[in-house]
């Protein structure tokens, strides 16, 4: 189970291969239904042929277990893989569920990809108890089987308790977003991702009819959201460079995996620059699944060069 949820990530090899292969490859290779259902599979056979190659010691005391089968290795490698997808999903980035048959990217922003309460939450079902059975040791008493087990339960149950209150908080979230204005302008659509350290700190992206709003979100006691405050992007006007930006490759590509995209239009020394962005993601975010799309025309709009690009690269 562990070596299963933790394979899919190996798709995160394609970081090596660009940005563009990142994009077309991490979470989606081996987090899609069908790649994690093949890996499943892969992992299982590998530990049943482990299983043949390294038979047990023989134990007097002990009938010889009989050799693992498929489907008994099968279930909880498929439980692995399942639990990695599903945190991956709530992760705001999300997973290509039905890649290669369809591009479609599905998400539900809960958690960061390192969530500091998780963290806590699983270091604390692991040490609890070894301390309690130390402690019990010492006043010697007799050491009761199952503990151990009943703690990962309760462990595994607070997880989900708390991506329960991460969802009521989104959903909070957004009401609060699209219930406002924004410098007079009305909110047509929006979205909240959350903040590693607190699940009461939010950060809203909000689309209005001519620009993107980020703006904090708090949502704890006696805090009060003030949407005067967002920081306003306005969306360029209509022109030849940003229309023919729209169907280069890269940029239909990019387009598919942002969730709010916003365009920029500069003039440089003998041409144009169309660069998009993925505004779901803080300008300060250097994760490499931030990652954005430019593209280079000359002075009659002819496109000299398109590429995808790590947020993080130097100049980039």
């Amino acid at each position: 189970m562990l070596v299963s949820g933790l394979a899919p990530d190996l798709d995160y090899a394609s970081y090596f291969g660009g940005p563009a292969a990142f994009l077309k490859f991490h979470r989606t290779l081996f987090h899609s239904l069908t790649g994690a259902a093949v890996l499943s599979c892969v992992v299982a056979g590998a530990f049943c042929l482990i299983d043949r190659k390294v038979p047990p010691k023989k134990n007097i005391q002990r009938k010889t277990p009989e050799p693992l089968s498929f489907g008994r290795a099968l279930v909880p490698s498929a439980i692995g893989g399942a639990g990695h997808i599903v945190l991956d999903v709530a992760s705001g980035v999300g997973v290509q569920l039905l890649w290669p048959f369809r591009t479609h990217w599905s998400s539900w922003p809960l958690t960061t990809n390192l969530d500091l309460w998780i963290l806590i939450l699983l270091i604390a079902g692991l040490l609890l108890p070894l301390l309690f059975r130390l402690v019990n040791e010492e006043v010697g008493e007799r050491r009761k089987a199952g503990g151990v087990s009943r703690a990962a339960i309760f462990t595994l149950f607070l997880v989900a308790a708390y991506l329960g209150v991460r969802a009521e908080m989104h959903s909070r979230a957004i009401d609060l977003l699209l219930a406002r204005e924004y410098h007079g302008r009305v909110a047509l659509s929006a979205g909240a991702f959350p903040q590693s350290s607190t699940p009461f700190d939010w950060r809203g992206v909000v689309v209005t009819d001519g620009t993107i709003e980020e703006a904090d979100v708090p949502l704890g006691p006696g805090e009060e959201f003030d949407p005067n405050r967002s920081l306003t992007h306005y969306k360029p006007e209509d022109s030849p460079a940003l229309d023919a930006a729209q169907e280069t490759a890269d940029v239909k590509t990019f387009l598919k995996y942002a969730e709010f995209p916003m365009a920029s239009v500069q003039r440089i020394e003998d041409g144009y620059r169309v660069e998009v962005h993925d505004l779901r993601f803080a300008s300060d975010d250097l994760a490499p699944s931030n990652v954005f799309v430019r593209v280079d025309f000359d002075s009659g709009v002819r496109m000299r060069n398109q590429a995808i690009l790590f947020a993080a690269s130097p100049n980039p």
